[in-house]
């Protein structure tokens, strides 16, 4: 079953990969070719009208291509959406994968973009510390509990030493 979406996914990519202003210049291109080979032979077996009919089929290739420059390839809606999921999806990919390597915070703690809370919690260890200031053990437990994480934690680890 596999194998028939990858197949699938193929053949619609093939579809819209060339644009039809490229196909139409391709088969003209072709269309020429051709024309100047029955022209070839034309002359070489002396056939007026293969010669005649061969240069009309030449002219009208070479008008094609010059009324081809005034066509514009125009994306299907669909397709026009699709490409702004993916690209929304790559987006969003991108960032979850930065975020959750860590890259994310280590840019934050770079560019010096810290959370408020986490701010008030280190001034506040950092007091704690210091023995000249009046805080102590139970104000920064309180400013950690603060973090609703840091607080199911907590009561987690104090229900399993009552226990």
């Amino acid at each position: 079953m596999s194998r028939t979406w990858l197949a699938l996914a193929a053949v619609a990519l093939l579809a819209v990969a060339c644009s039809p202003v490229e196909r139409i210049a391709g088969d003209t291109n072709a269309i020429r070719t051709d024309a100047q080979a029955l022209i070839d032979h034309g002359h070489a077996i002396k056939d007026a009208e293969v010669v005649e009919r061969a240069t009309r089929i030449d002219t009208t290739a070479a008008d094609i291509h010059v009324q081809l420059t005034k066509v514009q390839d125009i994306t299907p809606t669909w397709l026009s959406t699709l490409r702004w999921w993916g690209i929304g999806v790559a987006v969003a990919g991108i960032a979850f994968l930065v975020w959750q390597s860590g890259i994310g915070t280590a840019m934050r703690v770079a560019i010096g973009w810290l959370p408020r809370k986490k701010v008030t919690q280190a001034e506040l260890a950092v007091d704690m510390l210091d023995p000249n200031r009046p805080e102590g053990d139970r104000e920064f437990i309180a400013a950690m509990r603060s973090d609703p994480e840091f607080d199911a934690a907590y009561r987690k680890a104090k229900t399993r030493r009552k226990a």
